[in-house]
């Protein structure tokens, strides 16, 4: 369904019992991210906040997203896979073969149905440009700062219209806006964004490039923003299709090139001028957990703001998950499924992108197999397709297994895996959050083959060994011959997972190599396939968080090691892959980029959130999530390079 505008959406989440209103006076300046980050961590992603007073002229949305059913509420439907049904329908539709008139008079519908869902520029002022600053001030905005080290307060839910200078095409990107100055932000867009190329074809011209910026309206602009649609496809489109209905764009006031959502409750109208120099942006506390380390990139320059008499201003936060913008990487993987396995890769039945592996770290992908090398022919394939090109952790599935199931998943990998043979590596461009890669934006990735094995895939030679329950304390076993081992988390050999997840603190060069080489040998670890190694201040018994942490620091073609052992049964062997995601530093890694590090609210701002907290009406107290990882910090000098 369409929703009018934003504040529609506001009573649909207050009427569901998805909404707190907070009348409490509440400062933007981390004190909002802090009270956001403990609700959307409280279960089952909390509530949406409506923050009221907030000393500023708009109250301020957060968390909208933040839970699978306010997700669902946003798009119009029942389930997020409803979309996915509905994509795979038009395409099985428009894919059929037409033989006669009478089937393709079946079509006369649905293309009139395409028609509905282009987006339209009508005449005249939308509801978006009610008021007209006099003089365009985005300090007058309640833009929120997230983070204590991030480098000022940034726009978090940027809806950025720019359009390709030669063709006209449109772009619907969202990219942070660091606030400089009342008429300056920074414009974060990423060299592989379609933006970026757009202002790419601006600098040949030389000529500045107009720039609009929407926040609010219907919630499906943001979404359609963040999908990875291919270049030529309007994001409007997919908003069309997803409401039921099309977008009605108005022309900017100043820059009337660009069009923009009439409904919006705020627009900023600007330029980029390719003539300027490049601006010292960040750093800012992202969506993988850690700081992005500042770095050079455009200033936008604002020449007007409008907005609607009684505009909300939406805005979210990143940071260590879960946070909100785990569902919207949640409603892209069940959208994006039939399109990607309809147009690209068939044989993908299903794909889950745990939230431990922030979007592309890490994907699970169900697969139907029916010849021998299909897996590495999916690899690539995925690896080729948009977005997914960022992925570093592909695993793969096959047969019944349910790959929502993290159990039972692991289980059927485990079982199928030879850790030298399954497990394959390449590189290729990565996204530039990435810190563990050694260059910027380009690194290491891999696939692990999970599936069922064909004959000509099979080494006989491999024996996979013997999970023992025979093995007693092997954590204190461990601990003991290896005293820089802080903790052993054994839990998954009680699942009949061979796999154990160990803290180090790691103190030499190779010293995890060496390591893996000395645990390997040990009789106990005999049929033990894969240890992922972690930095000593993260509890390996904590399996969420140590994945993240691993996730976040691998660069897994450079960073691992494979063990193989020959066994009684020669010319037999056994094989353990070691994968070593601990902190990287030039001392003991040559690692020469800097390491940034993960995002913790600070003390002053727990204590102001803990003090005020039962003003706030938001219900029992909840903890600040940050004081679990005070320990894990590396030092203030790590956070800027």
């Amino acid at each position: 369904m369409a929703w009018k505008n934003q504040q529609q959406f506001i009573d649909a989440l207050e009427k569901a019992g998805e909404l707190v209103r907070i009348s409490s006076y509440v400062n933007p300046k981390l004190e909002m991210a802090e009270i956001t980050d403990r609700v959307s961590k409280s279960g089952n992603g909390g509530k949406a906040l409506l923050f009221e007073n907030t000393g500023y002229d708009f109250p301020v949305l957060m968390n909208a997203y933040g839970s699978e059913k306010r997700m669902c509420l946003a798009l119009g439907v029942n389930h997020l896979d409803d979309v996915a049904g509905e994509i795979e329908n038009l395409f099985k539709l428009l894919a059929a073969p037409k033989e006669g008139i009478l089937d393709k008079l079946k079509l006369l519908p649905k293309l009139g149905q395409f028609a509905s869902w282009m987006p339209k520029v009508k005449t005249g002022k939308g509801e978006c440009q009610e008021v007209i600053m006099k003089e365009p001030d985005i300090t007058k905005l309640p833009v929120i700062t997230c983070w204590p080290k991030d480098g000022g307060p940034f726009v978090t839910l940027p809806i950025i219209h720019t359009k390709d200078p030669n063709n006209h095409s449109r772009n619907v990107g969202m990219y942070r806006m660091q606030v400089f100055g009342p008429a300056l932000t920074g414009m974060h867009w990423h060299k592989h964004k379609v933006s970026a190329k757009h202002f790419a074809e601006y600098k040949k011209l030389n000529k500045r490039m107009p720039v609009a910026v929407a926040l609010g309206g219907d919630p499906v602009y943001a979404y359609s923003a963040t999908a990875p649609l291919p270049e030529n496809v309007d994001e409007y489109m997919l908003a069309g299709f997803l409401r039921k209905k099309k977008v009605e764009l108005v022309r900017c006031i100043s820059q009337p090139g660009v069009e923009v959502p009439a409904d919006a409750d705020f627009i900023i109208e600007g330029y980029v001028d390719p003539g300027d120099e490049m601006i010292w942006e960040g750093p800012f506390g992202d969506h993988t957990g850690y700081y992005s380390l500042p770095d050079w990139y455009p200033r936008f320059h604002i020449t007007a703001i409008t907005h609607k008499k009684n505009a909300v201003y939406p805005a979210t936060i990143v940071g260590i998950p879960p946070q909100e913008d785990a569902w919207l990487g949640k409603a892209t993987e069940r959208i994006f499924l039939a399109p990607i396995k309809m147009t690209m890769v068939p044989e993908i039945v299903d794909m889950d992108m745990p939230v431990e592996g922030v979007f592309h770290n890490l994907v699970i992908t169900k697969i139907k197999k029916d010849y021998a090398g299909q897996g590495q022919k999916v690899m690539n394939a995925m690896w080729g397709a948009g977005q997914m090109m960022f992925n570093k952790i592909l695993v793969l599935a096959d047969g019944e297994v349910n790959i929502q199931n993290y159990e039972s998943v692991a289980k059927y990998v485990f079982n199928n895996l030879n850790p030298a043979t399954d497990i394959y590596f390449s590189t290729g461009p990565m996204d530039v959050l990435d810190h563990s890669c050694s260059k910027l934006g380009f690194g290491g990735k891999m696939c692990i083959d999970g599936t069922f094995k064909f004959e000509e895939e099979q080494d006989d030679n491999f024996k996979p060994g013997v999970n023992s329950p025979e093995r007693g304390d092997l954590e204190s076993s461990l601990k003991n011959n290896f005293p820089e081992l802080a903790a052993v988390n054994t839990s998954l050999l009680k699942k009949n997972i061979p796999c154990l997840v160990i803290s180090v603190k790691k103190n030499r060069k190779e010293h995890i190599k060496e390591l893996h080489e000395g645990i390997t040998a040990l009789r106990e670890t005999a049929g033990v396939k894969i240890i992922l190694y972690v930095e000593h201040t993260v509890d390996a018994h904590d399996l969420p968080t140590a994945l993240w942490r691993f996730c976040n620091n691998l660069d897994p073609k450079r960073d691992h090691h494979l063990n193989k052992r020959n066994t009684s049964m020669s010319p037999g062997y056994t094989a353990c892959m070691g994968f070593d995601g601990t902190r990287k530093t030039k001392e003991y890694d040559d690692f020469n980029r800097d390491w940034p590090n993960i995002i913790v609210a600070d003390n002053e701002t727990i204590k102001a959130v803990d003090k005020k907290w039962s003003e706030l009406s938001i219900g029992p107290f909840i903890p600040s999530p940050s004081l679990k990882f005070k320990d894990q910090l590396y030092g203030e000098e790590a956070v800027v390079a």
